[in-house]
């Protein structure tokens, strides 16, 4: 890291426009210098520290050969913009990134205009990309749409379709192909060991030299053959490179380059920048580069929380005592656990083994693993046909991401009645990476799915058996649980299924019932004895099933109560708290109060969890205010409380 702040070169810019003045040297020291910034920041507020450090070079050179934001950069998932936001006007906010009130990790149109398009999931940014170039096109407007994407965002169905469009159209577009062999763990897949072939520029003009040596030696015919073969360099090139690939897609393909090579760079962009017609450019880079540890471990170092820059080891509770296991820890055991017990269940992963748990699955049964890239669609259909076989296939999924497959769930799986799990991690508020991560809106839309059963765990403990309960359903059945660590309960010895569509009464009071789902229950459970010391005796009910719902339980405890406050992790829309709702209208009783606490109808921005669920009514303190709220609403006036949540 520089010692001499006067000399730094950082603080000087405040917009890509002045790169341009820089020589060579003077953007290599500005690399170290974002790079120096960028783990400083990161290893203080958490973020993802291996992508960014990758494409230094590569923004710098982006930014110093095009025009932005005339010139439209977009940036494939945009976990790796942090030196694109460092260039473009944000130094001075850069230390509040993933904070709440702060700047975002990801590239966000109303937060600068050098954001073209906003994105957070993957291989979204060729089809972005040429929807801007035809745009620009059909305006008459010069300007270029470049789209920046990773190998591991290339296994998703979407970036082919985007290709295929393109070559056809035949417009100026350019993708950048940011090959590092990596998405967030290493690749699979056919695809990703075709994109990894590559050779070496010394190899190469090796080979050609002594191929030109041999051919000059013949007498007469040698030189003719010598231009046959320059004529013909490109096609050879192409067979040693993935170079065909993208020209069987009508593309020019430049590469592959050495990406943490700036003069090279800024030479193959000028270059790209006057060919007509679509380009790729292959360029390979590092994960992690400049930063030891994350060069050795990019997987771990992919999205971190705050770490010791000198170690490289993470800042965690100073309390001494243990944390409790994560729900996805718990998730990847109980699904060994029932891998040893039924041969028949089989682990399916979109890239994501270390980030779902099922990197313990797949090392206890290789076989039975299956980790299908970037291709969310193709994993639920996969394990479809896996279940007409009799096999039990367990999709363990972010919520976000399982939003990317909806069709496949209606069409090829619930219209079927096969046996499908759906194992939905980082349900609910997640934190720092924003509305693009957060999984607010699963209970939404999967309840309305014919033949799906949905519910959603109190504890970690009440995890095991849910999972055991879907695996052994014979139809299509979905679990949601929570980003972050357990309550530290005590688990069961023998895993149980629980009895489809009931609940179960935690405790009783004359007063209201608060009936929570999910974590929301622990949540309910703390507000119910804050409310004891008010004198307002409070029933808590863990509903356990959105769909189906125990009629009989929360019938008879509103009724008794005749107040009732619903509390969930997800949008209010079509929620828990309405399917509550639909159930007491079907039964023709309205309580005499009732209230929904949940998200409104909004994308919830980023900050820390327990920020974010206090902003929204649905901590301890939001319920209590909630219900004594609802204590105060006469009979006849409940009307004016339904589905209104206190904030």
């Amino acid at each position: 890291m520089r010692d001499n702040p006067d000399q730094s070169l950082l603080p000087r810019i405040d917009g890509p426009g002045q790169l341009k003045n820089l020589t060579l040297p003077q953007l290599q020291q500005l690399a170290q210098e974002i790079r120096d910034t960028i783990i400083c920041t990161v290893a203080r507020n958490g973020g993802h520290l291996a992508p960014n450090l990758g494409v230094v070079e590569l923004t710098l050179a982006l930014h110093f050969v095009f025009e932005a934001p005339i010139d439209r950069i977009i940036w494939d998932v945009g976990h790796q913009a942090y030196a694109h936001k460092l260039l473009t006007g944000r130094q001075s906010q850069f230390h509040t990134i993933r904070q709440y009130g702060g700047i975002s990790g990801f590239p966000k149109r109303s937060e600068s205009k050098f954001d073209a398009f906003g994105t957070g999931h993957s291989s979204t940014s060729i089809s972005a990309a040429l929807g801007i170039t035809v745009a620009n096109s059909l305006k008459g407007a010069p300007q270029r749409a470049i789209a920046v994407i990773g190998d591991g965002s290339m296994t998703g169905g979407l970036a082919f379709e985007a290709l295929n469009h393109a070559g056809d159209l035949n417009r100026n577009l350019i993708v950048v192909l940011n090959d590092n062999e990596m998405s967030i763990s290493p690749n699979v897949g056919a695809l990703s060991s075709f994109l990894s072939r590559k050779l070496s520029n010394r190899t190469l003009m090796n080979l050609k030299k002594e191929v030109e040596n041999v051919l000059r030696s013949i007498p007469s015919l040698g030189p003719n053959i010598i231009q046959i073969l320059k004529r013909s360099e490109d096609s050879l090139v192409s067979f040693f490179t993935p170079g065909m690939l993208f020209q069987a897609l009508d593309f020019h393909y430049i590469g592959p380059i050495k990406g943490h090579r700036m003069d090279r760079l800024i030479e193959t962009f000028e270059r790209a920048r006057q060919l007509e017609g679509p380009v790729l450019v292959h360029v390979m880079t590092q994960k992690g580069r400049g930063y030891k540890p994350a060069e050795c471990d990019p997987t771990s170092f992919h999205g971190v929380g705050s770490f010791d820059i000198a170690t490289g080891k993470s800042c965690g509770s100073n309390s001494g005592k243990p944390c409790p296991p994560s729900y996805t820890q718990v998730f990847g055991q109980t699904m060994v656990r029932l891998g040893q017990e039924n041969p028949r269940v089989i682990g399916i992963t979109a890239a994501m083994p270390q980030g779902t748990g099922l990197d313990t699955f797949a090392s206890a049964f290789p076989d039975r693993f299956f980790d299908v890239g970037i291709a969310e669609q193709h994993a639920v259909t996969f394990a479809a046909g896996l279940a007409t076989e009799g096999f039990r296939p367990v999709v363990a999924v972010y919520s976000t991401f399982l939003q990317r497959a909806y069709d496949q769930i209606i069409h090829d799986v619930c219209l079927q009645n096969l046996p499908v799990v759906f194992a939905m991690d980082r349900g609910g508020i997640v934190g720092e990476d924003g509305p693009t991560h957060h999984g607010l809106f699963d209970l939404s839309f999967l309840r309305p799915i014919p033949n799906m059963i949905l519910m959603a765990p109190k504890d970690e403990n009440e995890l095991r058996h849910m999972l055991k309960t879907a695996v052994e359903h014979n139809g299509p059945a979905a679990l949601r649980y929570p980003r972050g660590n357990g309550l530290g309960l005590p688990m069961d010895e023998t895993l149980q299924a629980l009895p489809v569509g009931k609940g179960e009464l935690l405790r009783e009071g004359d007063d209201l019932v608060l009936i929570g789902i999910g974590q929301t229950v622990a949540t309910a459970m703390e507000a119910a004895e804050r409310l004891e010391r008010v004198g307002v005796r409070a029933a808590v009910i863990n509903a356990r099933f959105v769909k189906p719902l125990d009629h009989e339980l929360i019938l008879s405890w509103a009724r008794k109560t005749d107040r009732v406050i619903t509390i969930e992790e997800n949008v209010l829309l079509g929620g828990f708290g309405s399917a509550v709702l639909e159930l007491f209208q079907e039964s023709l009783f309205i309580p005499g109060g009732f209230m929904r606490l949940g998200i409104p109808d909004t994308f919830v921005l980023h900050g820390g969890q327990a920020t974010l669920r206090n902003l929204y009514g649905i901590d301890a303190e939001g319920i209590e205010r909630a219900a004594m709220a609802l204590m105060n609403v006469r009979h006849g006036q409940h009307l004016r409380a339904i589905g209104q949540a206190a904030c």
